[in-house]
């Protein structure tokens, strides 16, 4: 009979396994062509937006305009109010339900061309190809030793850096102080410190972000990455790597066909792996770090005419085309599936109303308090009087004179002027003495209405309950 082995023989110390990933620097090459064309198109078209929209000016303020201290939303001729939340809500509805939309079709596309994350990676990423030369410029530079030369081009691409995002932090801000005001205010060293703050926050974070952590930001910070999965199924567009074409994959000659050569389309040069910004290699399938910036896709292209092959090895494709082997038509005709349909249908609908709630919101709110210091009072000529502070709210942009009048009870009337002056974009408080006879009502409270009209357009009313009580 044998013998037990002792614990320690039995159980031999596992070795240590680490939960972090190593991270590696991803130097990513410059991938021109057709989709790049579109990125570049899309970058500059988003910070143009971005940084000239609160230079514009309309009706002599500026254009865009998101005042707290004033809690006032200046968007060109429209004001929005604290009251006018449900537009917000709409907005953050309707721009969930785009990007639930544009994911189902087609992936992470918003990712790839869009992203704040993604197009501030790509500029800096200019900067730093413009400053340090291309991806194998920069490899041997940071492997050698720190010299005269190498500090002077680190020093210049991060002041290039810091500047750029100093200025991103500034548009920030100017989006919630004027950029008239916030101007002077630099020029004279007189800016607030909520303003010193997020300048230096969001600049902060800008140049952390897009100049350090990369693709860090999309593989584990970005919540979008790990939710997309949901959004994904096998008709949804993304970034395919054949490998029916490509494989058995292997370098071979450039004027030897893969079939003389038993191989696949694949020359195995790992370009599509170079200038992928998350430093994925696209031919082991889909993986959640892909951001659909189609990168491998030009780069693979420019490949395949060199050795005199079709374009497409890597291409936009779904799993059903490619297990099923679809044209490009029959792609198109799985767009249209029943998700697809449904949110389709929800954004229109609420992209619909909320659009139709806009165009016919009335620029006037009123809000009616009644002085509860004094419940009731009788005047000298015996009626009831209550009174009221109606706050009004005019949201056009031009001052407007108001008409208040008063039913609901017989006799009813104010006592004081019934008229009242607003000035543009102004909330105005107005004391409103009503009046009745005693015998008008019973004991309590009993329900009146207010309604405010605006003189040079009748169609601007706005009709407001209130109780009117009587002793």
């Amino acid at each position: 009979m044998s013998q037990p082995t002792s614990p320690s023989r039995q159980n031999p110390d596992p070795a240590p396994v680490s939960f972090y990933e190593k991270h590696k620097v991803v130097y990513a090459k410059r991938a021109r062509g057709y989709f790049d064309n579109w990125r570049i198109a899309l970058v500059l078209l988003t910070q143009i937006i971005f940084y000239v929209t609160p230079w514009l000016q309309w009706n002599g303020r500026q254009a865009v305009l998101l005042h707290l201290v004033e809690r006032k939303f200046y968007i060109f001729g429209v004001v929005f109010w604290p009251q006018d939340v449900i537009y917000l809500t709409a907005l953050l509805i309707v721009s969930a339900y785009a990007l639930f939309l544009v994911t189902a079709v087609a992936g992470r596309l918003f990712c790839g061309y869009a992203c704040p994350q993604t197009v501030y990676t790509q500029i800096f990423m200019w900067i730093e190809n413009w400053v340090e030369g291309d991806r194998n410029a920069r490899i041997k530079r940071d492997k050698g030793p720190l010299d005269a030369t190498k500090l002077r081009i680190k020093v210049t691409k991060h002041l290039l850096w810091g500047t750029l995002a100093l200025w991103t932090g500034f548009t920030l801000v100017s989006y919630f102080t004027p950029v008239s005001e916030l101007m002077v205010s630099v020029r004279h060293g007189t800016l607030g410190g909520w303003e010193i703050f997020w300048i230096f926050f969001y600049g902060g974070f800008t140049y952390l972000m897009a100049g350090f952590l990369r693709e860090q930001v999309c593989k584990y910070m970005c919540p979008y990455a790990r939710f997309q999965s949901v959004m994904f199924d096998p008709d949804t567009l993304i970034i395919s790597y054949d490998p029916e074409r490509g494989e058995p994959r292997g370098v071979r000659r450039k004027d030897t066909a893969p079939t003389t050569a038993k191989r696949g389309d694949c020359i195995d040069c790992d370009l599509c792996v170079q200038v992928c910004p998350t430093g994925i290699d696209i031919r082991n399938g889909l993986q959640y770090e892909c951001i659909g910036c189609a990168a491998c896709v030009d780069i693979c292209d420019q490949v395949m005419d060199k050795v005199k092959q079709p374009r497409g090895l890597i291409r936009y494709s779904t799993e059903t085309a490619m297990a099923q082997h679809l044209s490009r038509q029959d792609i198109l005709r799985h767009v249209v599936r029943p998700r697809i349909v449904l949110y389709t249908a929800i954004l229109l609908l609420i992209t619909g109303l909320a659009g139709w709630f806009l165009a016919h919101r009335m620029p006037l709110k009123v809000d009616i308090i009644r002085d509860r210091s004094v419940l009731a009072r009788e005047a000298d000529d015996g009626r009831i009087e209550n009174v009221y502070m109606l706050q009004i709210m005019n949201t056009e942009e031009r001052a407007q004179r108001y008409r208040v009048t008063v039913d609901g009870l017989p006799g009813v009337e104010i006592a004081d002027g019934d008229e009242v002056d607003v000035p543009a974009a102004t909330l105005h408080g107005f004391n409103a003495v009503v009046s009745v006879p005693p015998e008008a009502g019973r004991q309590g409270a009993n329900p009146i209405h207010f309604e405010i009209t605006a003189i040079d357009n009748p169609d601007i009313k706005v009709r407001e309950k209130a109780s009117f009580l009587l002793p």
